[in-house]
Protein backbone atom coordinates (compact mmCIF):
# COMPACT_ATOMS: atom_id res chain seq x y z
CA UNK A 1 0.00 0.00 0.00
CA UNK A 2 3.12 2.41 0.91
CA UNK A 3 4.62 1.50 -2.48
CA UNK A 4 1.16 2.36 -4.59
CA UNK A 5 1.00 5.64 -2.13
CA UNK A 6 4.51 6.90 -2.90
CA UNK A 7 3.94 6.67 -6.74
CA UNK A 8 0.74 8.34 -6.22
CA UNK A 9 2.66 11.57 -4.53
CA UNK A 10 5.20 11.52 -6.57
CA UNK A 11 2.90 11.71 -9.39
CA UNK A 12 0.79 14.35 -8.21
CA UNK A 13 3.91 16.84 -7.11
CA UNK A 14 5.35 16.33 -10.96
CA UNK A 15 1.57 16.89 -12.43
CA UNK A 16 1.12 19.85 -9.59
CA UNK A 17 4.84 21.10 -10.26
CA UNK A 18 4.55 21.41 -14.13
CA UNK A 19 1.11 23.36 -14.03
CA UNK A 20 1.98 26.09 -11.50
CA UNK A 21 5.18 26.46 -13.94
CA UNK A 22 3.27 26.74 -17.09
CA UNK A 23 0.42 29.00 -15.19
CA UNK A 24 3.24 31.11 -13.41
CA UNK A 25 4.96 31.11 -17.12
CA UNK A 26 1.55 32.58 -18.37
CA UNK A 27 1.12 35.31 -15.85
CA UNK A 28 4.41 37.00 -15.98
CA UNK A 29 5.42 36.62 -19.61
CA UNK A 30 4.23 40.15 -20.96
CA UNK A 31 2.07 39.71 -23.99
CA UNK A 32 2.98 42.30 -26.86
CA UNK A 33 1.75 41.14 -30.03
CA UNK A 34 3.02 42.92 -33.09
CA UNK A 35 3.46 42.32 -36.84
CA UNK A 36 7.25 41.46 -36.60
CA UNK A 37 6.20 38.88 -33.68
CA UNK A 38 3.61 37.33 -36.29
CA UNK A 39 5.80 36.83 -39.64
CA UNK A 40 7.02 34.05 -40.24
CA UNK A 41 10.41 33.12 -39.22
CA UNK A 42 12.71 30.80 -41.24
CA UNK A 43 16.10 30.63 -39.13
CA UNK A 44 17.05 34.15 -39.51
CA UNK A 45 16.20 34.80 -43.40
CA UNK A 46 13.76 36.36 -45.03
CA UNK A 47 10.81 34.32 -46.79
CA UNK A 48 11.38 33.87 -50.78
CA UNK A 49 8.03 32.60 -52.29
CA UNK A 50 5.17 31.63 -50.65
CA UNK A 51 5.26 30.48 -46.55
CA UNK A 52 3.27 27.76 -46.83
CA UNK A 53 5.22 24.87 -48.84
CA UNK A 54 3.95 21.33 -48.33
CA UNK A 55 7.49 19.22 -47.30
CA UNK A 56 8.42 16.49 -49.24
CA UNK A 57 6.65 13.22 -46.75
CA UNK A 58 9.69 11.52 -46.90
CA UNK A 59 10.90 13.35 -44.11
CA UNK A 60 8.18 12.56 -42.12
CA UNK A 61 8.27 9.25 -42.80
CA UNK A 62 11.98 8.68 -42.35
CA UNK A 63 11.23 10.56 -39.11
CA UNK A 64 8.98 7.72 -38.17
CA UNK A 65 11.08 5.03 -39.17
CA UNK A 66 13.52 6.18 -36.56
CA UNK A 67 11.58 6.59 -33.55
CA UNK A 68 10.39 3.06 -33.71
CA UNK A 69 13.70 1.53 -34.73
CA UNK A 70 14.87 3.75 -31.75
CA UNK A 71 12.36 2.67 -29.38
CA UNK A 72 12.36 -0.48 -30.31
CA UNK A 73 16.50 -0.41 -29.82
CA UNK A 74 15.67 1.02 -26.01
CA UNK A 75 13.40 -1.75 -25.34
CA UNK A 76 15.73 -3.92 -26.46
CA UNK A 77 18.42 -3.08 -24.02
CA UNK A 78 16.92 -4.44 -20.63
CA UNK A 79 16.10 -7.65 -22.49
CA UNK A 80 20.04 -8.27 -23.38
CA UNK A 81 20.70 -7.09 -19.60
CA UNK A 82 18.53 -9.82 -18.48
CA UNK A 83 19.80 -12.30 -20.26
CA UNK A 84 22.16 -13.00 -18.52
CA UNK A 85 20.12 -13.83 -15.26
CA UNK A 86 17.61 -15.46 -16.99
CA UNK A 87 18.71 -16.90 -20.44
CA UNK A 88 15.87 -19.62 -21.29
CA UNK A 89 13.31 -16.96 -20.28
CA UNK A 90 14.72 -14.27 -21.46
CA UNK A 91 14.85 -15.79 -25.43
CA UNK A 92 10.94 -17.27 -24.92
CA UNK A 93 10.00 -13.63 -24.37
CA UNK A 94 12.80 -12.03 -26.57
CA UNK A 95 12.47 -14.00 -29.71
CA UNK A 96 8.83 -12.88 -30.89
CA UNK A 97 9.76 -8.92 -30.32
CA UNK A 98 13.27 -9.28 -31.90
CA UNK A 99 11.21 -11.30 -34.73
CA UNK A 100 8.92 -8.52 -35.28
CA UNK A 101 11.83 -6.03 -35.78
CA UNK A 102 13.90 -7.94 -38.23
CA UNK A 103 10.48 -8.64 -40.29
CA UNK A 104 9.49 -4.69 -40.01
CA UNK A 105 12.78 -3.64 -41.42
CA UNK A 106 12.45 -5.85 -43.96
CA UNK A 107 9.51 -5.22 -45.30
CA UNK A 108 10.34 -1.12 -45.25
CA UNK A 109 13.67 -2.67 -46.93
CA UNK A 110 11.66 -4.52 -49.63
CA UNK A 111 8.86 -1.98 -50.41
CA UNK A 112 11.57 1.08 -50.55
CA UNK A 113 10.75 3.34 -48.00
CA UNK A 114 13.92 3.07 -46.74
CA UNK A 115 15.37 4.22 -49.88
CA UNK A 116 15.60 8.20 -50.60
CA UNK A 117 15.64 8.60 -54.21
CA UNK A 118 12.85 5.71 -55.69
CA UNK A 119 13.79 4.46 -58.44
CA UNK A 120 10.90 4.31 -61.36
CA UNK A 121 10.94 0.64 -62.09
CA UNK A 122 10.12 0.46 -58.01
CA UNK A 123 7.08 2.94 -58.09
CA UNK A 124 5.45 1.75 -61.50
CA UNK A 125 5.29 -1.72 -59.81
CA UNK A 126 3.46 -0.03 -57.05
CA UNK A 127 1.05 1.98 -58.61
CA UNK A 128 0.40 -0.97 -61.25
CA UNK A 129 -0.45 -3.45 -58.29
CA UNK A 130 -2.53 -0.17 -56.33
CA UNK A 131 0.18 1.00 -54.38
CA UNK A 132 0.00 4.67 -55.29
CA UNK A 133 3.53 5.57 -56.95
CA UNK A 134 6.08 7.23 -54.57
CA UNK A 135 5.18 9.45 -51.22
CA UNK A 136 4.46 12.83 -52.58
CA UNK A 137 3.95 12.32 -56.08
CA UNK A 138 2.71 15.95 -57.55
CA UNK A 139 3.08 17.33 -54.23
CA UNK A 140 6.58 18.21 -54.05
CA UNK A 141 7.61 21.81 -54.33
CA UNK A 142 10.79 22.72 -55.81
CA UNK A 143 13.75 25.45 -54.77
CA UNK A 144 13.18 26.42 -58.35
CA UNK A 145 9.84 26.52 -58.09
CA UNK A 146 9.56 28.53 -54.98
CA UNK A 147 12.10 31.41 -56.84
CA UNK A 148 9.82 30.90 -59.78
CA UNK A 149 6.90 32.27 -57.79
CA UNK A 150 8.98 34.69 -55.96
CA UNK A 151 10.28 36.19 -58.77
CA UNK A 152 6.74 36.76 -60.35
Amino acid sequence: MSVILSIILFVGFGLVFVLASLLIGRMVRPCVPSDVKQSTYECGEQTVGRTWVQFDLRFYIVALFYLVFDVEVALIYPWAVSFRSFPTEALVLGLPFVALVVIGYAYEWYSGSLEWVRSQANTSAQASVGGGGSVGDGMEVTAGQMRTEAAS
